[in-house]
């Protein structure tokens, strides 16, 4: 029966994604969402300015999402056609890599047509940059930034959760995601009260930026680039990003498509300084629509590394029982 149920969760995990390919992400009533008003809705209830407040909430809402993926593999413990169907809609909800590449797709659009009003508008879907001041290569800048980190937070780290740890683990995996997205960047207001939950997100992200960027480096050739020097860069700038995590998907997107990334980022008056990635010269609109085919391609092979490693667990849970 473990064997049934493992393969159902692989055929779960295959559905989810093809879902995702297929349509993307609802536009309205999305899971994800509705997590993040409930966790909101709490925060107002429980904020306080310190670390413990922030690491009781971070714990009661990643458990509670946790919990609901361990109730649901319970619920189908030995029903394999629905462990296939949970698996295959907690998949598609968390992750994000279609609506991703049409964010980047829209944007380069907006950039070719000359509207930088409606790339200004659309630079929020990607990432949190003040858009206001920013000309068309800064916003082909964050859209590539953006692009190369999310690859990572959107499709390869949900993949590797979910087939080391199921639906618990896809579900466990978004929430944590989600709590660093919402309190996890430095402000006055979340500078400790944030702290629980981007520190988690780091561990969490820890092994899948990773992958990403070596699946980056092995697959750069596809978007017309070099796999030698992306993992030079990789090697040479991937530490140099204040994220431990973020610094090795952008320095391999930066090598792979032969440009320039890092600078002053403004977030709404707090101003960041990152480092410079890379060797080539800034990004242009032209770079955009090659980031896309390379996170991807990234994507694609995400979900075949995540079937793999899937099956080997089968594997040797078979073996540890003999």
């Amino acid at each position: 029966m473990t064997r049934i149920m493992d393969g159902a969760t692989v055929a779960g995990l295959l559905a989810g994604a093809a879902i995702d390919a297929a349509v993307g992400d609802p536009r309205r009533g999305h899971p994800v969402a509705v997590f993040g008003s409930r966790a909101a809705a709490l925060e107002k209830r429980i904020y306080r300015d310190s670390r413990l407040a922030g690491l009781a909430y971070t714990m009661v809402c990643v458990g509670a999402a946790t919990a609901a993926g361990l109730l649901a593999e319970r619920m189908t413990r030995a029903r394999p056609i629905a462990r296939t169907a949970v698996t295959a809609a907690a998949t598609w909800a968390v992750l994000g890599g279609t609506t991703l590449g049409r964010e980047g797709t829209l944007m380069a659009h907006s950039l070719q047509e000359g509207d930088l009003a409606a790339a200004r508008a659309r630079l929020p879907h990607l990432c949190g940059r003040d858009p206001s001041g920013l000309d068309a290569a800064e916003l082909a800048r964050g859209t590539v930034e953006s692009i190369a980190e999310n690859t990572s937070d959107a499709v390869v780290a949900p993949l590797v959760w979910g087939a080391v740890f199921g639906v618990p683990g896809l579900l466990g995996y978004r929430a944590v995601n989600t709590l660093d997205a919402m309190v996890g960047h430095r402000s006055p207001r979340y500078e400790r009260f944030g702290w629980a939950s981007a520190r988690l997100d780091d561990v969490a992200n820890y092994v899948p930026a990773r992958l990403t960027a070596l699946l980056t480096v092995g697959l750069a050739g596809l978007a017309g680039g070099s796999p030698r020097r992306a993992a030079a860069v990789l090697a040479r700038d991937g530490h140099r990003h204040p994220s431990p995590n973020s610094g090795r998907c952008e320095a391999a997107f930066a090598g792979a498509l032969g440009v320039r990334l890092g600078g002053a980022n403004d977030y709404g008056g707090r101003v960041e300084r990152r480092p410079e990635l890379g060797d080539g010269p800034r990004p242009a609109v032209a770079d955009i629509p090659r980031s896309v085919q390379l996170a991807r391609a990234v994507s694609y092979a995400s979900v075949g590394l995540a079937v793999a490693a899937r099956l080997a667990l089968t594997r040797n849970r078979r073996r540890d029982r003999r």
